[in-house]
Formats: structure tokens, sequence, C-alpha cells
């Protein structure tokens, strides 16, 4: 597996924020350059289970 996996937030173009999971670092990073939000592991998993369950969904 990678280090880390790369999931544009806007597939349209390469200058929107992105999602960077950091397998070596256990660490995701939500956004762009200058604005970016750092969650460590156990956070990332709580926001996708609280996903899955439906807690959080569409606006």
């Amino acid at each position: 597996m990678s280090e880390s996996k790369r999931v544009s937030l806007c597939p349209a173009c390469g200058a929107c924020p992105e999602v960077v999971l950091n397998q070596s670092s256990e660490e995701v990073l939500i956004g762009e350059e200058g604005n970016l939000t750092k969650l460590n592991k156990t956070a990332w998993n709580t926001l996708v289970e609280k996903i899955r369950l439906g807690e959080l969904s569409e606006m």
C-alpha cells in the first residue's frame, strides 16, 4: 500500500482542496496550502464513523 492517498475535493482541476491520508504518520490533512486542517487517526476514524452512521450528511 502506498504511504499516502490523495483525494481531490474538486476533480475538475488541481487547484482545489484535497484530502491526504498519510499512512506513515497516521494523520489526515484536509484543505489546501495555507489553509489546512490536520486530523489524527482517532479523529479521522470518528469522522468517518459519524458519516457512515448518518450523523453527518450533505448540506
